[in-house]
């Protein structure tokens, strides 16, 4: 993989993660995890196509660039969702206690 097609896969992979924070940001759950799913397939093949090598000074700075943007949507991204995933759980674990009362005790029974 020369220094342009590194480049081009993390610009794809940066403009994803925006997709992403769009996403997040709407609460489209469904588009979010879709997008997840691609960026993971494009960062697998980033970790197994990049070969250490020395990039110009100027693809090296641009590669930095695009990780910072990267890691800057994915930080907004968990600030939007960990409070979601949060409230979710807490739903599904008061769901589960709630069968677990209704299994253990009936629901309408009377003694």
């Amino acid at each position: 993989m020369n220094s342009l097609e590194l480049i081009s896969l993390y610009e794809n992979v940066a403009v994803i993660t925006g997709n992403m924070l769009e996403a997040a940001r709407s609460g489209d759950w469904e588009l979010l995890e879709q997008l997840e799913n691609d960026c993971s397939s494009r960062v697998q093949t980033i970790r197994e196509s990049e070969i250490p090598f020395d990039l110009p000074s100027e693809m090296r700075d641009k590669k930095i660039r695009i990780i910072k943007k990267i890691l800057a949507d994915d930080k907004e991204i968990r600030d939007i969702t960990e409070p979601w995933m949060e409230r979710l759980a807490s739903l599904m674990k008061d769901s589960s206690t709630n069968r677990k009362l209704n299994k253990t005790y009936g629901t309408g029974s009377t003694a």
